[in-house]
């Protein structure tokens, strides 16, 4: 038995970043050395008791940036810090933290003693803990990570910003100590909150060190990956714990790779050194850093070459990224921007040579929509630089030229979105025009050469009135004589109404011409006989020129008489010929008496 237990505590010694128990984001319980509900609502009748005290401090010190109440679960440790007597501690007073601005230390004398004459005047037991901004940063530089705990969750009785970004950053480092336990190497906050230039709604920069040296099994880029977003997922609790909307922005970095950084004089981390400022640290990163200060942490031969040939290539990286603001974003900006308009236009895609002819073709000639200079724009940056730089002909370009191509294709931009108001309207108004067409045309096939209000009163009283054509559809009709009214008199209709209109149109249209096919197919069949000879049955159409189906064999009727025909050639007559009041003449009578004999007519 004691041989298992052995073994299982071996194995708990060897648990590594591994294990799959850190590589899950389950979130941890609450942060640690937050109030409990009861000392919230002493919190909360002691922020009752010295708001009058707060009024007072702003009043006669504008610039202060902070003042909370610390948690009464950490008046002790204050105490101590602050040194208090026997009998002042069992007067067990409120701890106040009063945060100035760097620019204030002159005065930092002044301003604690008025506060601590409004405390004295208000008779109430409170300790002043007044701070500058620095001094926050001191505390965790002298490795006080439960007094700048403290200080960041403190309940704010006022703030410009600097105790919620300290509070969020607080208990995210919490949540993050809670679930890796002893493998955060260091938890480091920079930015503008250590900058001092923070605000309400400032970003909160923080970077999270994890011991990765006894890591075996698993590669170092997947477990930075799956850290990465366990870390992360506890970004957005901290922001609820805090109460607070500043953005948590948190970068991870393995130690080896800090190692390497910092051994190689990487800019980035050597910035990081010099202006971050540990949360928590497991005694690495405050050595590093005043190693720095010390001037004890140089860069090698290898990386000084490195850096400066990064120097020399600078020239030619800056061409490059000219260049490709050119050939990139400024070509690909006008370019989609034209071919959108002339696919509005009615065109399909077109290539940069089709590009550049039809914007000139169609909006400067045809249309005369765009004026010449913003085709010269076009022009310039399509056809002059980019097949330019793509024959080989421009291989740089200067800032100047950026600027100045940049402009241009502002205001190209900017005359095209004028261009689309005005091609919405043309295209709108030659829409309208085709579908009124198609519409009266269609009327007119239908009832004759009539007045669109004659034939509206046709349609009414042929289709409307006898059931075989919906009443909205009159409705459409007259909107679409109100609709030309409008543009006769420069009045555009809106695009909610011209698109309703149109739609409705459709379907008026679908139901004229169903109804052009019924009418036609009854007066087609009106022309058909059917004829009786010799036992036999064939079908005669009285079309130009008359048709004698029997079967599969069709004949047509001609002065010389029945004359062997195609299906194409009966189907086109079919198609073509136009139903009317048909009279089976005396010429046809004889050809197919002479042809046939004697036959009988039937219906």
């Amino acid at each position: 038995m004691e041989k298992e237990k052995a073994q299982e505590k071996a194995q708990e010694e060897e648990t590594t970043l591994d294990d799959k128990k850190y590589q899950n984001p389950d979130m941890p319980g609450p942060a640690p050395n937050q109030p409990s509900v009861k000392d919230e609502k002493e919190m909360k009748k002691a922020r009752e008791e010295i708001e009058a005290i707060k009024k007072k401090i702003l009043a006669k010190f504008k610039f202060i940036n902070a003042i909370g109440i610390i948690p009464p679960q950490a008046a002790e440790m204050f105490d101590e810090e602050n040194e208090l007597s026997k009998e002042e501690r069992k007067e067990k007073p409120m701890h106040l933290a009063v945060i100035l601005p760097d620019d204030k230390e002159k005065k930092y004398n002044e301003v604690k003693a008025e506060i601590i004459k409004i405390i004295n005047e208000a008779k109430q037991k409170i300790w002043l803990n007044l701070f500058l901004e620095r001094d926050l940063w001191e505390i965790c530089m002298d490795s006080k990570y439960e007094i700048s705990e403290a200080i960041g969750m403190s309940f704010p009785l006022h703030d410009k910003g600097i105790l919620g970004a300290l509070r969020v950053a607080q208990i995210h480092k919490s949540l993050v100590l809670k679930k890796f336990e002893k493998y955060v190497y260091s938890y480091i906050i920079a930015g503008s909150l250590v900058r001092g230039t923070t605000v309400k709604a400032s970003d909160v920069d923080v970077t999270v060190i994890i011991d990765d040296t006894d890591v075996k099994r698993m590669p170092r880029l997947e477990l930075k990956e799956k850290l990465r977003n366990i870390i992360w997922s506890y970004v957005m609790q901290a922001g609820e714990l805090a109460g607070v909307k500043n953005p948590l922005n948190v970068q991870i970095w393995l130690l080896t790779e800090f190692w390497d950084g910092v051994k190689d004089a990487n800019p980035v981390f050597y910035t990081f050194l010099r202006d971050g400022v540990p949360l928590y640290d497991r005694g690495g990163f405050l050595p590093w850093k005043l190693l720095l200060r010390m001037g004890k942490i140089k860069p090698s031969p290898e990386s000084i070459d490195m850096f400066m040939s990064m120097g020399d290539k600078a020239a030619d990286i800056i061409k490059r990224k000219l260049l490709d603001i050119v050939m990139g974003d400024i070509y690909w900006g006008v370019i989609s921007a034209s071919q959108a308009m002339l696919m509005l236009y009615g065109l399909p895609p077109t290539t940069l040579q089709e590009t550049v002819r039809e914007v000139k073709n169609i909006f400067v000639d045809k249309e005369k929509l765009l004026e010449k200079k913003y085709w010269d724009i076009l022009d310039e940056i399509l056809i002059k630089y980019y097949k330019g730089y793509e024959h080989g002909k421009i291989k740089e370009v200067t800032g100047k030229d950026v600027d100045r191509l940049l402009k241009n294709s502002q205001d190209y931009l900017k005359r095209l979105k004028e261009l689309r108001k005005d091609l919405e309207k043309e295209m709108q108004k030659k829409t309208f025009k085709e579908i009124y067409k198609n519409v009266f045309d269609l009327m007119k096939s239908l009832f004759g050469k009539k007045p669109e209000t004659a034939l509206i009163k046709d349609y009414e009283e042929e289709l409307v009135n006898k059931g075989q054509a919906s009443p909205r559809f009159l409705h459409t009709l007259k909107q679409l004589i109100d609709t030309k009214k409008k543009y006769s008199t420069k009045k555009i209709p809106s695009i909610q109404s011209s698109e309703r209109t149109r739609k409705d149109s459709v379907y008026l249209i679908e139901s004229l011409i169903e109804y052009g096919q019924r009418k036609e197919m009854g007066l087609l069949q009106k022309t058909k006989v059917t004829i009786t000879y010799k036992d036999k049955h064939a079908d005669l159409f009285l079309t130009k020129p008359a048709f004698l189906v029997e079967g599969a064999k069709i004949q047509k009727i001609t002065e010389k008489g029945l004359e062997k025909s195609t299906a194409n050639e009966f189907n086109n007559a079919i198609s073509t010929f136009k139903p009317h009041r048909v009279v089976m003449d005396s010429d046809i009578l004889k050809t197919l008496k002479k042809e046939l004999g004697e036959f009988e007519i039937g219906l």
